[in-house]
């Protein structure tokens, strides 16, 4: 009987499809390696069971252990797959910027979940890096897998991934494309295929804004893939090219993949699949792209499958005028976007305030353009009056005494729909593809509809 003594038996061994739909006009084939199928729904379920095979042989996991691992969810799932085979405790420490699937996902296969800040650096003990080794150097019998600096990490993806593209394609690949996260699949499949065929060109797709394509690590939205540091399982002398990819782009593509070819994928899936079609577009008919989609677009229907999600952080559009007309007939000389850092005292805050006749100031972390994880919370006049008797007060951190963040409207949203939101929120952050351009009123909507009455009888 074709029958497996258990669910690890079932990892790896994944399918490969052509895409044809998404490539219309395009000479060369990309051929995906769909690795949705393995029972954690990720290619990282192949990584997870090397890693504590490798424990458990070095002595490093053993009854009653507990495993420890930042994650952005996919790793997890495929750690708690086995733990739970194994009978081992998961504690998984994740960022805020991950979707509630993905945490609810954990939580279903027994493990416990730990959400910390995404805009902090590695460093940083609120990072998700430093407090997962908090938790470990505290918890006794707790085991780190440590992804980022396992080789076995990469290793799983040479012995399995990488042959098994060799053998379905029949050694014809000639250039393979993935996302760069730990650069575990990259590395792993890479080495592998280039001892084939040194000919053969491995390509990153990455997040704009991470340190593999040239960025310093800001947030972005795409989850999952990139990094703001540099882990120890990435060998860049892999590496042929790094394409950089907008979330823009990677959601855009994300939709279209599942819609048109059937594929239900992930956002860092549609990184991968932009960055093979733009190297696909550059070929023939005589080369052939495998593009690795690593996960599923389950985990994502709060994000990139909803379009309340979607126009709110600038990524569609409403038929109509929009915010973005209002943004770009603005005549003031007051900036769009004014802010202070949470480290700013309160004194700096009231300074602009005055200066910009402000009724409230944005409290956000980085440089313009900033993106939308970087907002941290809202300083108003009335916050200010209630405690400026405070003793030293005017010499706080602005972290010290925000509010709330201001709500986010997206730039394509309709002015009438951005009007009944103005109802409840004096103010409005204006966000165009996952970053925030301008601060909203309504006093700016009938400006604008004014100027736009008497245009229409002049």
């Amino acid at each position: 009987m074709d029958i497996a003594d258990s669910v690890l038996d079932l990892i790896g061994r994944t399918p490969m499809v052509r895409l044809t739909r998404v490539t219309e006009g395009i000479a060369c084939p990309i051929v995906a390696k769909v690795e949705t199928t393995n029972p954690g729904g990720s290619v990282k379920d192949r990584p997870a069971l090397a890693m504590i095979d490798a424990a458990e042989e070095e002595g490093l996991l053993t009854p009653g252990s507990t495993i420890i691992e930042p994650t952005s969810g996919n790793t997890g799932v495929g750690l708690a797959i086995v733990a739970a085979q194994r009978g081992y405790d998961c504690v998984f420490v994740m960022t805020d910027k991950v979707s509630p699937e993905k945490v609810d996902l954990l939580k279903a296969y027994g493990a416990e979940v730990i959400v910390c800040p995404v805009d902090v650096a590695p460093e940083d003990p609120r990072s998700y890096y430093s407090t997962a080794e908090r938790l470990v150097n505290e918890r006794p019998g707790a085991f780190r897998p440590n992804q980022y600096s396992n080789p076995i990490n990469p290793l799983s993806h040479y012995v399995t991934t990488g042959p098994e593209i060799w053998e379905q394609t029949d050694g014809k690949v000639t250039h393979f494309v993935a996302g760069a996260g730990t650069g575990g699949t990259l590395c792993g499949v890479g080495k592998y295929l280039k001892e084939q065929n040194p000919d053969i060109q491995v390509i990153a797709a990455d997040p704009e804004g991470s340190v593999y394509s040239g960025g310093d690590g800001r947030p972005y939205l795409v989850e999952g893939v990139g990094e703001d540091f540099w882990p120890e399982t990435y060998d860049p002398t892999i590496i042929d090219r790094v394409i950089a990819v907008s979330d823009a782009q990677s959601f855009h593509r994300t939709r279209e993949v599942s819609r048109q070819e059937g594929l239900l994928i992930g956002g860092s899936c549609g990184t991968a699949v932009e960055a093979a079609i733009t190297v696909a577009s550059e070929l023939s008919e005589e080369d052939l792209v495998v593009v690795l989609l690593p996960d599923s677009g389950r985990g994502y229907l709060s994000k990139i499958f909803n379009d309340e999600w979607m126009m709110q952080y600038g990524f569609l559009s409403d038929e109509g005028p929009t915010i973005q007309e209002i943004i770009d007939g603005r005549t003031s000389e007051i900036p769009n976007i004014v802010y202070v850092q949470p480290d700013d005292t309160v004194t700096k805050a009231i300074e602009l305030i005055q200066q910009y006749n402000l009724s409230r100031i944005i409290v956000a972390q980085g440089s313009l353009p900033l993106s939308a994880a970087e907002i941290k919370g809202t300083i108003d006049e009335t916050q200010l009056q209630i405690r400026s008797f405070e003793k030293g007060f005017f010499e706080m951190k602005c972290s010290e005494v925000m509010g709330p963040r201001m709500n986010f409207v997206g730039s394509g949203e309709s002015i009438r729909s951005v009007l009944f939101k103005l109802e409840h929120d004096q103010t409005l952050i204006a966000v165009d593809k996952g970053r925030p351009i301008a601060v909203i009123s309504a006093s700016d909507i009938l400006s604008y509809l004014q100027r736009s009455g008497k245009a229409k009888n002049g």
